[in-house]
């Protein structure tokens, strides 16, 4: 109960999808480290990596792998940072995955990342251009 994730899963919140599966969600952070940046969650409400069932770890990483791709391939990005928290530091108990597009000279350095607002109309835009890279895949 209460769980955000759970929420965009269930289609109570409204978030910017990327992709969906049968287990899985995917859809842009509202507060990203750079635009573009997209979550991946299970649909059933698993709160850590180690909690995930085993039928669902390489469908995940599967996923997780098309997502890598498509931030460059839909974004231009030169690459990403990939990443899941597990307790420390996750702010919603529910296991998500960051995909974070990342180019030379874009001013992350270690953790300590600031996060940014999308203008109005940008997360569709972005939301687009990602599914779109999905679809070419």
């Amino acid at each position: 109960m209460g769980c955000a994730f759970c929420e965009i899963v269930s289609g109570e919140t409204q978030a910017d999808v990327v992709l969906e599966t049968d287990d899985f969600v995917a859809f842009l952070d509202r507060r990203p480290v750079i635009k573009g940046h997209v979550l991946l969650v299970p649909r059933e409400h698993v709160a850590t990596l180690p909690d995930l069932p085993a039928p669902l770890r390489d469908p995940f990483l599967a996923l997780a792998q098309r997502l890598a791709s498509a931030v460059v391939d839909g974004l231009g990005a030169q690459g990403s940072f990939v990443a899941v928290n597990n307790v420390v530091s996750q702010s919603v108990p529910h296991l998500h995955l960051h995909v974070v597009p990342r180019t030379r000279g874009d001013g992350l350095r270690g953790f300590f990342w600031p996060r940014h607002k999308y203008a109005a109309a940008e997360p569709e835009e972005y939301a687009a251009r990602l599914r779109a890279a999905l679809a070419d895949q």
